[in-house]
């Protein structure tokens, strides 16, 4: 369908309560074919949001909905695909769910993946605070993204590129729209997502799971403020699917030492060889 297509009704339940969920992936085009980045795993992960939004769940339904999208897409080099379902409209004899798919081409990121500064900001919650309130949907891709834009728009408003959200007590919990990877005593780290709301990253999981089969030691343990005010970090970066490895140069007014090869190693271990 064309992009200005109207498809939704203005009393669908995602656009007017946030009731829905979505996930997105890379596709790269190039001479040699096309490729969607961890297909698999973000399908699996918008099945388990749909899940939690009790949702119906049809993967199969939307990994041929998918595959035909990416076949009529064309455009050489970098997209973005996004899935997206919704809880349909609130008004109505028939409340049906609404479910798409969008490819577009991926903005430039090249800047960013050069390095960036962040700040900090509290979500005002402690690490675990999600334990006992699963209903709170913690490590879902829900569509209600109002507080991850909010969060970006502070940063601008203070001079920095991004933020990263830190819990009551100090710990580095994630970007509103990336995972967190750290460099500490030759070692790689991220945060632990059990319990925290956090969402689960592919593009992290995937990167940390090849660089632990290269020998590379991995820990998933809390990063906290203190790290990085007493200049403990030997790296960090914010990593996503669609941005990719971006390495951070300062949170707030401490700067964060940058290993170009580590970048590469991370980049090409998530399938962002040479930046593409």
């Amino acid at each position: 369908m064309p992009s200005d297509s109207r498809v939704l009704t203005a009393f669908d339940f995602g656009a007017t309560r946030g009731d829905g969920c979505f996930d997105a992936c890379r596709v790269l085009v190039t001479s040699q074919g096309k490729r969607v980045d961890h297909f698999d795993a973000h399908l699996k992960r918008f099945g388990e949001s749909m899940k939690a939004l009790d949702l119906p769940v049809n993967l199969n339904a939307w990994k041929t909905l998918i595959i035909d999208a990416v076949n009529a897409w064309d455009h050489p080099g970098e997209a973005v695909l996004k899935m997206v379902m919704t809880r349909g409209p609130e008004y109505g004899h028939q409340q049906i769910p609404a479910g798409w798919v969008t490819i577009v081409p991926m903005p430039d990121h090249s800047k960013a993946r050069n390095g960036i500064n962040v700040i900090t900001l509290n979500r005002g919650y402690l690490a675990a605070g999600f334990k006992d309130s699963p209903w709170l949907l913690g490590g879902v891709k829900t569509t209600s993204y109002a507080i991850n834009q909010a969060a970006k728009r502070e940063a601008a408003r203070r001079g920095a590129d991004d933020a990263v959200f830190v819990s009551a007590e100090g710990c580095l919990l994630e970007g509103p729209t990336s995972g967190l990877i750290f460099a500490m005593n030759d070692q790689l780290w991220t945060t632990p997502t059990e319990n925290t709301g956090i969402l689960r990253s592919i593009t992290v999981e995937a990167i940390l799971n090849e660089a632990e089969a290269g020998g590379v030691a991995v820990n998933r343990k809390f990063i906290t403020v203190d790290h990085i005010s007493q200049q403990l970090l030997e790296g960090f970066w914010m990593v996503s699917a669609i941005r990719g490895v971006v390495p951070v140069l300062r949170v707030d007014d401490t700067e964060i030492p940058h290993n170009p090869g580590i970048t590469q190693m991370l980049s090409e271990a998530g399938g962002f060889e040479n930046g593409q």
